[in-house]
């Protein structure tokens, strides 16, 4: 039944959603500005993007919204299901209330590493956000740092009901430097989504899609101060039906001081992973109705 619901919902949201044109046009913006990245394809093929059949690009607008309108509705009615998920990896593949979910191959040792803490990088790609339930539900200690939303009554709900596996909330408002820090001494492992527009001064400038963009420099103070941290990426997969949970830890090259490590993860190693899964499946990357790109190219928009 709850599967119909969502179905229902995910159909009429994004009807609406459609009419009114929400975001198109900083879609349009965003892929147009990172368009040469995208192997040249036939203009016939996607008659229907919001860039028209002159200009050669995969993010088809249309596409995005159904993906993004589906897992709201998964979120919403059917989130449930993701906080009933094994905690033994030996448990894998399995099938819970319909749906099939497995871990890739590779993915179960780092993530028994994940149980330790450490720091977690993600997208807006695909169901993100059902990755936290199942995250906790393996036994991974997650901490994701969100800001509250309003009104009031709205983020209790969030933080209670949705953000919330086994009676513990995952989520925190973290503010300042020491409440990272703080984080990260009690052997937790802290999520960043890390593929959002930095706009302060101690940005990090990097690249994305051969485009210039300014990065959190989060994930590098925190290396900074301490240098010892493991650093992972996480993702989910849906494949032909199947729920399937990756997880890879960041490869550390030591500088010539061994002491140190090289900083800048965001900048090389989580971008590179990014930029391939936006080649992948363009249209499951969420943050095209996001501003991007504003802080290097505001006139874009």
């Amino acid at each position: 039944m709850r599967k119909i619901v969502a179905a229902i919902f995910a159909r009429g949201t994004y009807s609406v959603l459609k009419l009114v044109g929400w975001k198109r046009g900083t879609v349009l913006a965003n892929a147009k500005h990172v368009a040469s990245a995208f192997p040249q394809t036939n203009p016939d093929a996607f008659s229907n993007s919001i860039l028209g059949a002159s200009t050669v690009t995969p993010v088809i607008y249309d596409t995005l919204l159904k993906n993004l309108t589906r897992h709201v509705s998964e979120l919403l009615f059917c989130f449930g299901t993701f906080k009933k998920l094994p905690h033994d990896f030996s448990a894998y593949p399995c099938r819970v209330d319909g749906w099939d979910f497995d871990i890739a191959e590779g993915s179960a040792l780092v993530l028994e590493k994940m149980r330790s803490g450490g720091i977690f990088l993600t997208a807006h790609y695909g169901n993100y956000e059902a990755m936290g339930p199942w995250l906790c539900r393996l036994g991974i200690p997650l901490v994701a740092s969100y800001i509250p939303v309003k009104p009031k009554w709205l983020n209790r709900i969030l933080e209670s009901k949705i953000r919330a596996v086994d009676g513990r909330s995952y989520s925190v408002d973290a503010q300042t430097p020491r409440d990272f820090l703080r984080i990260l001494n009690g052997g937790k492992l802290f999520c960043l989504l890390a593929d959002q527009d930095s706009r302060i001064p101690s940005a990090i400038q990097g690249t994305l899609l051969g485009r210039p963009a300014n990065v959190n420099p989060l994930p590098d103070f925190l290396l900074e101060h301490r240098p010892q941290t493991p650093v992972y990426i996480c993702w989910m997969e849906e494949v032909c039906g199947v729920h399937v949970l990756h997880a890879v830890e960041v490869e550390r090259v030591p500088l010539k001081n061994e002491s140190s490590v090289q900083l800048s993860v965001v900048n090389t190693q989580f971008n590179k992973w990014l930029e391939q899964r936006i080649l992948e499946n363009p249209n499951l990357w969420y943050s095209f109705t996001h501003r991007r790109f504003y802080s290097c190219n505001a006139e874009i928009y």
